[in-house]
């Protein structure tokens, strides 16, 4: 199979993350939760994966790395967490539903009132949107830094700076670039970096986390079992007990300190390189295809690795399962969790196929990629 669905997951792992897994699986304790070898041995490796993230994501306190099971739970825990009613978040049409049913849901439940910078047809926003969407009663803007169906990245660092400019919190989700983009949380004056360990950091699934940087007071989402402070009626108040009820994932999070080993060896530019180059070799041999209509903002390689299309007016269901069935080509076809940006592409009812690509992915891969979809292209033409 050639596996072009990373924007999803990346299923080829660095063999140093396996072994890492496999290794946790018969000599983890439980961390915090005894003083033998086995638990001080997984709180050793919790710290120690606790100070590399920082130090990767600029994050300036470690203990201010709070681990979750992927980025849609820290979204959930920041968005439910950070705001009271009658605030008010801009967001923008970017949005995959991890940012965008939290925020529908406090609104709904906190009185949170939004608003949402719009997309045009090549699923760019205009920034200017987001200094005229702010209001008195506006507490932060809450965005992805690269949509997960156009690829389109957005300048956190400019939209960090008119957050900080008016005083306002600025949360980042970064499913689809931690691990594969610069991000520096000091620099772009991001408040809560929210990512996951599956995909572009090539960890295991159920890992991720939020970075939180400088006093920022998150409200616990759920409360229970920490370890420490076990007479308090309430979840402990310091980071980052106040955030990690229950036992960790301490398996995954191993394989996660490999991760991000593995990238800090390859270089994070080394892979953000070969991942473009990959990309746009594949929207070169596909643009031109008659029939292909190709989705996104092509001007800039500053973007996330996806190209996704539609074969003329063939549903993307069908041509994703001729691709798989026919060519053994893994893709994503349909809505991707992304309504807004299907809107705006004007594909909601035919949806898109997503292709998506990975360090492990190779030219050749790219070449019968391009071939598969021109052969469906022609059979597909009206």
């Amino acid at each position: 199979m050639i596996y072009l669905d990373n924007a999803a997951t990346t299923m080829h792992k660095p063999q140093a993350v396996i072994d890492a897994v496999a290794a946790a699986m018969s000599t983890f304790g439980n961390a915090s939760r005894g003083a033998h070898e086995g638990a001080l041995t997984t709180s050793r490796v919790i710290y120690r994966t606790r100070a590399k993230l920082a130090a990767f994501f600029g994050c300036p306190k470690s203990e201010q790395v709070i681990f979750t099971c992927n980025a849609t739970e820290a979204l959930n825990i920041a968005l439910t967490g950070l705001f009271h009613a009658g605030d008010h978040v801009i967001s923008t049409e970017l949005e995959h539903n991890s940012v965008l049913r939290p925020l529908y849901r406090i609104r709904e439940e906190q009185g949170v009132s939004l608003d949402f910078v719009p997309a045009d047809k090549k699923g760019c926003v205009d920034y200017a949107d987001f200094e005229r969407l702010i209001r008195p009663e506006t507490r932060a803007i809450v965005c992805t830094h690269a949509s997960n169906l156009t690829g389109n990245r957005l300048d956190i660092g400019r939209i960090g700076k008119i957050a900080e400019a008016h005083g306002l919190l600025f949360v980042v989700d970064a499913s689809q670039t931690a691990g594969a983009a610069r991000i520096d949380m000091e620099e772009m004056k991001i408040s809560v970096l929210c990512f996951t360990g599956h995909k572009s950091m090539m960890g295991p699934q159920g890992t991720g986390g939020l970075c939180i940087r400088g006093d920022v007071p998150i409200r616990s989402f759920k409360v229970g079992g920490s370890g420490v402070q076990s007479f308090l009626t309430v979840q402990p108040p310091e980071y980052p007990t106040h955030l990690e009820a229950g036992t960790l994932n301490g398996h995954g999070i191993a394989g996660l300190s490999a991760a991000v080993d593995f990238i800090q060896s390859v270089g994070r530019d080394t892979i953000e390189k070969k991942e473009t180059a990959l990309m746009m070799r594949f929207y070169r041999g596909v643009s031109e295809v008659p029939g292909v209509t190709v989705y996104g903002d092509f001007s800039t390689e500053d973007r996330s690795p996806i190209v996704s299309l539609n074969m003329w007016d063939l549903d993307s269901a069908m041509a994703a399962d001729e691709l798989a069935q026919t060519y053994g080509i893994a893709t994503r076809a349909g809505a991707h969790c992304a309504p807004l940006m299907h809107r705006a592409l004007g594909t909601e009812e035919q949806g898109a196929v997503r292709f998506s690509f990975n360090w492990f992915n190779t030219e050749e891969e790219v070449d019968e990629a391009v071939s598969a979809v021109r052969e469906i292209a022609e059979w597909a033409r009206p």
